[in-house]
C-alpha cells in the first residue's frame, strides 16, 4: 500500500508513540487527522508534521466521553473529505493493585481503550463498506495475550482489542478492508509513570523506544499485514502462554514478587 495522499485519522496522536507515528505517516506524504485532549500539544504536533513535508488537521477530543466517537468521525470525514485508514493508538494504563484501583479509573480505561475503539470503528465502517475498501489499525500490547499482575484492568482491555481485531476480520473476510493488530512490549514513553520504568530495568525487560516502534507501525500498515507481535522473548511468553499458562504461571512468580516494591503506595 502506497501511503502517499492517503487520509489518515490517528488517536492518541500526541503521546510518545503517536507523534513519531504522525511524523512518519507525514514523511510518506499521508494526510492527517490528529486526535488528542490537548490543543496546544496538537497544535505543536501539526507544525511539526508540516515541517516534515505532510498535511495535518487536528481535532480535540475526549474518548472517554460518550458519544465522543461518532462526532469524531463526522469532524474528521469534514476536515479530511474520507477516510482511508483508521489508526486507535489511544489508551491509558495503570501499573497498580485492583483492590487499589478505582471504579472510576477502571471505567475511563474501559472507555477510552476499549469502548471509544470499538465505536469508531463503527462509525467509520459504513463508508469502508461503501467504497470497499480501507483499513483498520488496533495499537494493542504484548499484554493483550500475556496476563501480567499489576496490569489486570489494561490486560483486559487489551485482550479485548486483540479478540476485536481478530472477529472483525473475521467478520469482513469477503471485503476489501484490512485490520492490522500491532502488539508492542513496553515502550519508553511518558504513558508509563517512573516507578514502572524503575519496575522495568530492576526486573531486565527491555523496552523499546517509541521511533522504533512506530517504524514497524508503518511498515506494517504498509505492507498490509494482519498482525504483528514486537519484542523478544515477550512475544514469545505471549506465544507460549496460549499453550502452556502453568508454565507461564511459574515464569511470572519472581516478577510479581519484584513489582510489590514499585506498587504505588496511595490509591487513586
Amino acid at each position: 500500500m502506497q501511503l502517499s495522499q492517503q487520509r489518515i485519522l490517528l488517536t492518541g496522536a500526541t503521546g510518545g508513540l503517536g507523534r513519531e507515528v504522525a511524523l512518519l505517516l507525514a514523511q510518506q506524504g499521508a494526510i492527517l487527522g490528529l486526535v488528542g485532549r490537548d490543543p496546544h500539544k496538537l497544535s505543536a504536533l501539526k507544525n511539526e508534521v508540516q515541517k516534515a513535508g505532510g498535511t495535518a488537521h487536528c481535532i480535540v477530543a475526549n474518548l472517554s466521553e460518550a458519544s465522543a466517537s461518532i462526532h469524531l468521525i463526522q469532524q474528521a470525514k469534514t476536515l479530511l473529505g474520507h477516510i482511508d485508514i483508521l489508526i486507535n493508538n489511544a489508551g491509558v494504563l495503570d501499573f497498580i493493585e485492583l483492590q487499589d484501583q478505582s471504579d472510576a479509573r477502571i471505567a475511563e480505561m474501559v472507555n477510552t481503550n476499549v469502548t471509544a475503539l470499538i465505536q469508531l470503528t463503527r462509525a467509520a465502517l459504513p463508508d469502508f463498506l461503501s467504497a470497499n475498501k480501507g483499513r483498520f489499525v488496533f495499537i494493542g500490547s504484548i499484554f493483550g495475550s500475556l496476563g501480567f499482575p499489576h496490569f489486570a484492568t489494561y490486560c483486559a482491555t487489551k485482550f479485548a482489542v486483540h479478540g476485536f481485531s481478530q472477529a472483525l476480520r473475521r467478520e469482513l473476510v469477503n471485503t476489501n478492508i484490512g485490520v492490522t493488530y500491532v502488539a508492542p512490549r513496553g515502550i519508553a514513553t511518558p504513558m508509563n509513570a517512573p516507578n514502572v520504568d524503575a519496575m522495568w530495568k530492576k526486573s531486565g525487560n527491555a523496552v523499546d523506544q517509541p521511533d522504533k516502534v512506530a517504524r514497524l507501525i508503518v511498515k506494517a500498515i504498509a505492507q498490509e499485514q494482519q498482525e504483528l507481535f514486537i519484542g523478544q522473548p515477550q512475544s514469545l511468553f505471549a506465544w507460549l502462554n496460549g499453550i502452556f499458562p502453568r508454565v507461564v504461571n511459574l515464569g511470572l512468580k519472581k516478577q510479581t514478587a519484584l513489582a510489590r516494591e514499585f506498587l504505588p503506595k496511595s490509591k487513586l
